[in-house]
């Protein structure tokens, strides 16, 4: 028989169980490092990962909200509807935005407006207690979220006074820009997925006769290529920035 001192040692099992000397630890899972993108791009307690198609509404308006969606792929819009029956686009979302999140600010809220996928959209939809439990306990997530949010606010105000007093043609060239996430971190998209002039128009406050008008400008310009896709070029900021 030969000594223990002479057997083999393994590492991998030395390694993998508890003996002399050694215990196996689980480690709680508060000290386990929180990872935001994991939690944004998976499924799992309080989320879900839901495909919605073309034109297919995220979440209505005036139902209660329930839960905050996180876009992973795709883009939407976000409108209201007035009692007389006319729609307007408040704001346009892509890949990396939260709709919804005005859930989490009362016990029982209702939508105030209706989220539409304007392109086939993969959202991770998050319950609200859970929205609500990841903020308070993980706090490099709640400061994410919190610099979103900001960004958000400010975007807010810039539209407004864009509004106030700008003309459709600089306002039209700005939506436009925004869309090509001109001015964000990361390479700018030259080629954006097709919007209507219709959407456009709400969403600058003007007709859709105008905004046909500009484009047609824009691309004699040579500021944009509109034909099927809608391709935008820095040149673009020429007609922002000029007074």
């Amino acid at each position: 028989m030969k000594s223990p001192r002479l057997q083999q040692v393994r590492p991998e099992v030395f390694l993998s169980q508890a003996g002399i000397g050694g215990a196996i630890i689980e480690v709680p899972r508060k000290l386990q490092q929180f990872q935001p993108e994991v939690f944004l791009s998976q499924a799992g307690i309080g989320r879900e990962i839901v495909e919605v198609p073309k034109n297919k509404k995220i979440f209505s308006q005036g139902e209660v909200g329930e839960a905050v969606f996180y876009i992973q792929k795709g883009r939407a819009k976000l409108s209201v509807l007035s009692r007389e029956g006319k729609e307007a686009t408040i704001s346009l979302f892509g890949p990396g935005d939260f709709v919804g999140e005005d859930c989490i600010a009362g016990v029982r809220s209702t939508r105030m407006a209706s989220a539409t996928a304007m392109t086939a959209c993969t959202v991770l939809r998050i319950e609200r207690k859970e929205m609500m439990r990841v903020i308070h306990e993980e706090h490099f997530f709640s400061d994410i979220f919190v610099v979103y949010l900001l960004a958000r606010n400010t975007r807010i105000q810039a539209d407004l006074v864009d509004q106030l007093f700008n003309s459709s043609e600089k306002r039209l060239a700005r939506a436009l820009l925004l869309l090509a996430n001109f001015g964000k971190e990361g390479k700018p998209e030259t080629v954006i997925p097709k919007v209507s002039q219709e959407i456009l128009a709400e969403m600058i406050g003007t007709t859709r006769s105008r905004v046909s008008f500009f484009m047609n400008r824009f691309r004699k310009l040579g500021f944009i290529e509109y034909n099927g896709t809608l391709r935008i070029h820095s040149s673009l900021l020429n007609v922002v920035l000029h007074d």
